[in-house]
């Protein structure tokens, strides 16, 4: 498959009261087109921070990233962010909010009649057709996600980033989402890199698990190919042995492997001299 995004080298450094703290230290990945990676790691591991340098928000102290050959410094339609929170416009409808985005990005290439097709296409496409003129107070939380991924999709990204986003949600509203999510992937073979602290939904969900080690100075610990037949089924993997297996080596890399990294580096700055430590702190 060939590389759509490469990630090289980044380091991401933030200046504090204290000090520039970094966050990230030469995290490299590759990316293939159609491929759905997950970012797993325990909290403060620097994950937000990787794909919001991948969305432009952020600029790479050192390294960078490069997008089918042309290097990233700012947001663009190519990219489409899905957080945690919805983020729609209260005011407006369903139709409404995916309109906005996709007003914007063709606005000058699309006639009325295309972007309207255009909308209801995306919202159909994550099942929300038929409320797509209901405002967000007048629809579920799982129903305001679905909207938030249709306005992404409709700006037609290359890469889709997700931050979390069925965090918020109860358990069989996130098994929903997350089999719509499937099936969307597999019919449109977009990119997907995906942030979720969910070890079940990482195996269930990916081609790739990137597992972060813990901060300060994150970066990408293992890589873990899940290679199980797509379509994936969520009840017929749980009796799985190599399903079962990919969920035991996560976590084993987040609750033993990483236990380790940071007991080695506690003894090394124990043991390190008066001076070491000094130099270390500069």
């Amino acid at each position: 498959m060939s590389i759509i995004l490469d990630i090289s080298k980044i380091d991401m450094v933030f200046p504090t009261p204290k000090g520039d703290f970094t966050a990230l230290k030469e995290v490299s990945l590759k990316i293939a087109k159609g491929e759905f990676i997950s970012l797993i790691g325990h909290s403060g591991c620097g994950k937000s921070t990787v794909l919001n340098v991948v969305a432009g928000l952020y600029e790479a102290t050192r390294g960078g990233v490069v997008l089918n050959g042309k290097e990233v410094k700012e947001p663009g339609p190519e990219r489409a962010v899905v957080f945690q929170n919805h983020s729609l416009l209260p005011w407006l409808t369903a139709y409404q909010n995916v309109e906005l985005a996709v007003k914007q990005v063709f606005g000058k290439s699309k006639s009325k009649a295309e972007m309207k097709q255009w909308i209801e296409h995306n919202l159909a496409l994550v099942h929300m057709d038929h409320a797509m003129h209901k405002r967000p107070d007048e629809i579920s939380g799982g129903m305001k996600q679905r909207v938030g991924i249709a306005r992404a999709l409709a700006m037609e990204p290359e890469i889709l980033l997700m931050d979390e986003p069925f965090g918020a949600l109860d358990a069989l509203t996130r098994a929903h989402m997350q089999d719509s999510l499937m099936e969307i992937q597999a019919e449109l073979n977009n990119t997907v890199i995906m942030i979720t602290h969910d070890v079940d939904e990482a195996v269930l969900l990916s081609d790739r698990i990137v597992m972060m080690t813990n901060g300060p100075a994150a970066t990408v610990g293992e890589i873990l190919d899940v290679k199980l037949e797509r379509p994936r089924n969520r009840l017929q993997l749980a009796e799985d042995r190599e399903y079962n297996h990919l969920r035991s080596a996560v976590l084993t890399f987040l609750y033993e492997k990483q236990r380790k990294v940071e007991s080695i580096d506690s003894k090394k700055s124990l043991s390190s001299t008066p001076a070491q430590k000094e130099e270390a702190t500069v």
